[in-house]
């Protein structure tokens, strides 16, 4: 039997016992939780730890389900016979397992068990096709989530005088410590300045992106924010900006990229800078109802263009794309449905959760340039949606594709139509089943209708962009493209502060520097001295012959 079709079975199966869980778990309030006693270090006990409630197993259901349509979707698209598609597949089963590891902890030793194991994995699925550019995004991939579990580490040590690691038991954490945790939990969602290695995970085979920016290693950061760092008071209006600032300076380099994979990239760093956005601003509930419908049609989203790559004979480019519509009817289809439910166009299911998160954003009392910050990246979310529409749909073709053969009656065309259907009513059967503590806001007419309007001037401005191209200079382009040089910033400051804490060292520590050490270090040099005179060198033999005959004289 086919090992993926198998995986789907048992994928697709768990996730709807798991969703018919939650939903007992919502409806009765029950919250159940397991603890496996792991080891004594003196009067400090190690648990490992399950946290089971409505929460945790809603949100285990969506990582399943996405999970088993990604992995009967890979079956035509890696093939399913060699070793190395094998392989593929048992990565990505350990990627699931550790995002289901970290979504039911509660134990930040547990949780760094399944983070690890997301931050090890990830490296192995974007360093799969062995190029230099996969080698090059793997590494910057790899050291940046481990930049950002510096301070899950200092946070470990730190607990151990609070007697343990559980988050349930310590309401009272310091402010120190939860800033370090939400800094390591920016890492893993690509929040700026951390938000460089982001576009360079899309080395990755498809099927893989398609995991990691729906429900897996990005939302992995947002959903612990969500779930325990919501007493965070001090420093809410600082990460507040920071998810503001991504997500607008995402929405702006998603205009001016041509690479399909990376234009998908920077709407998924738009959306999570959105959910920070909200978690900061006391809209948990809604910022979770966010990551679950997002989550559909995100990965529908890279599924279909999955399927265009594919059919494109491995080209990125849009430009070079064109007419999809005639050649692939439903993956069209599919593609814009996802689109719009991006956008955030009724009633999709991308507009429940937006909707609601700006309205609550706006009655929350903040001033009025955050409010037209908020309003600029949603048109500008809807224009780099409609002009990627345009440049696939509506232009004609400028490609010879070398796969002529039909891709829609597969795996794969199966796997975008359940997925089509659940961007279109995910987002209502949510609101349907689970009743969610959300406030009902009233405001007037123009302002009620100002969100609409702003998705409509993006929809002409994605139209009408197009048509600019020959009016910018290409330092726009080039400036938009490297994230405005987000990488180089980072790297400035990583190398500062290294060279900071390194002269600190020096002058903190400049007696074992230059006594202990230095005592060692003149030994060394002595003894390779002497190792040097015993090389039976001629030039040292006549010379030493030379110096003795000088003392004889």
């Amino acid at each position: 039997m086919n090992l993926y079709v198998f995986s789907f079975m048992f994928l697709i199966f768990f996730s709807m016992l798991v969703f018919y869980l939650s939903l007992y778990f919502f409806l009765f309030n029950f919250c159940y939780l397991f603890e496996y006693q792991f080891m004594f270090i003196n009067s400090l006990v190690i648990y490992y730890v399950f946290i089971l409630d409505w929460k945790s197993t809603l949100f285990v259901s969506v990582v399943l389900f996405i999970s088993s349509m990604v992995m009967i979707y890979s079956s035509f698209y890696m093939g399913y016979s060699s070793y190395s598609s094998i392989r593929f597949m048992y990565l990505v089963l350990l990627f699931i397992f550790s995002m289901l590891l970290m979504i039911v902890s509660p134990n930040l030793i547990s949780i760094l068990l399944g983070w690890d194991g997301l931050g090890l994995v990830s490296y192995c699925l974007v360093i799969y096709y062995s190029s230099v550019s996969s080698n090059l995004s793997g590494m910057i991939t790899c050291l940046t989530n481990r930049l950002g579990d510096i301070g899950m580490l200092i946070s470990i040590g730190w607990l151990m005088s609070y007697g343990g690691w559980n988050f349930f038991l310590n309401f009272h954490f310091n402010n120190s410590l939860i800033f370090l945790l939400v800094i390591s939990c920016f890492t893993k969602s690509a929040q700026a300045p951390f938000s460089c290695w982001l576009p360079a995970a899309m080395a990755a085979p498809t099927p893989v992106s398609a995991l990691v920016h729906s429900s897996t290693l990005v939302t992995a950061g947002v959903y612990l924010m969500i779930r325990f760092f919501s007493n965070l008071v001090l420093f809410n209006y600082l990460f507040m900006l920071m998810g503001i600032f991504t997500m607008i300076f995402s929405s702006f380099c998603a205009n001016f990229e041509f690479d399909l994979k990376s234009i998908i990239a920077f709407s998924t760093l738009s959306q999570l800078g959105l959910m920070v956005m909200s978690i900061f601003s006391g809209m948990l509930d809604y910022s979770f109802y966010h990551m679950l419908t997002h989550a559909m049609f995100k990965s529908l989203l890279f599924l279909c263009s999955g399927i265009f790559i594919f059919y494109y004979s491995d080209n990125q480019d849009v430009r070079y794309m064109g007419g999809c519509y005639k050649f692939l009817p439903l993956t069209s289809s599919c593609f814009n449905i996802s689109n719009l439910a991006l956008c955030g166009i009724p009633f999709l299911s991308g507009f429940y959760s937006s909707d609601m998160i700006i309205e609550g954003f706006i009655n929350s009392g903040f001033n009025l340039i955050l409010i037209m910050i908020l309003y600029l990246s949603l048109g500008l979310t809807c224009c780099y949606s409609f002009r990627l529409l345009y440049y696939s749909m509506f232009k004609s073709l400028n490609f010879i594709p070398l796969n002529c053969n039909s891709l829609e009656f597969n795996f794969m065309g199966f796997s975008i139509m359940v997925m089509g259907f659940f961007s279109i009513m995910f987002g209502c059967l949510l609101n349907w089943l689970i009743n969610l503590d959300m406030l009902w806001f009233y405001f007037p007419f123009k302002l009620k209708i100002f969100t609409l309007v702003m998705i409509i001037v993006g929809i002409w401005f994605g139209c009408e962009i197009n048509n600019f191209n020959y009016l910018l200079d290409n330092s726009y382009y080039f400036f938009n493209s490297n994230m405005w040089f987000m990488f180089g910033y980072s790297m400035f400051m990583i190398r500062l502060f290294v060279n900071f804490f390194f002269n600190y060292y020096k002058v903190l520590f400049w007696g074992d520097f230059f006594l202990s050490k230095g005592s060692y270090n003149m030994l060394i040099l002595f003894s390779n001295l002497i190792q040097f005179y015993l090389n039976n060198n001629i030039k040292i033999f006549m010379i030493s012959y030379l110096l003795v005959l000088l003392f004889l004289i």
